[in-house]
């Protein structure tokens, strides 16, 4: 089999995505998709609200979601998460691939819900407290992924190289 010659952004292995731009991502996005596998083997995903602590990423949800069985059943996920509406100007972009440990120790919900509600309400102890709150449930679950192997993607390394076509933001979403 003969392999196509590259033409212009066919190969974006170039792009990738440093260090300082993942911790930046990382700390400025607070929602991301989370990718699991059902009982017959589909891929199946739900865009949730996370925080990167510790290495790892927080999410929770309620027992009874599918996601949790899921999960517990074969602890094999990916989590993406995109630049879009984080502020960052030029498109990002990181794939994890990892495990997914399901937490409903009382211990990991104390120190999760607090820090959780003031990542997604920052600067208003009030609503954090209540957001917390209302998170606090014995339905309630807390899911761990250990990331394993990543991929990353910067567009304004992208975009450095054919300055006429980036857009002034260099997002050219």
């Amino acid at each position: 089999m003969v392999t196509p010659p590259v033409r212009g952004w066919e190969d974006l292995s170039a792009f990738t995505l440093d260090d300082d731009g993942e911790a930046e991502l990382l700390a400025q996005q607070t929602e991301c998709t989370v990718v699991w596998v059902n009982a017959t083997g589909h891929p199946l995903g739900a865009v949730v609200n996370y925080m990167f602590r510790r290495g790892r990423f927080w999410v929770t949800a309620t027992d009874w979601r599918p996601r949790v069985a899921a999960m517990r059943r074969d602890n094999r996920v990916s989590v993406v998460v995109s630049s879009k509406g984080s502020g960052i100007p030029a498109r990002r972009s990181l794939t994890y691939r990892g495990l997914a440990v399901v937490h409903d120790d009382r211990a990991t919900k104390d120190w999760f819900l607090p820090e959780f509600a003031a990542a997604m309400r920052p600067g208003d102890p009030a609503k954090q407290a209540e957001f917390a709150r209302l998170l606090d449930s014995t339905a309630r679950v807390i899911i761990e992924v250990v990331p394993q192997r990543r991929t990353g993607f910067d567009g304004a390394k992208m975009w450095a190289t054919a300055p006429p076509a980036a857009a002034e933001d260099l997002g050219a979403q």
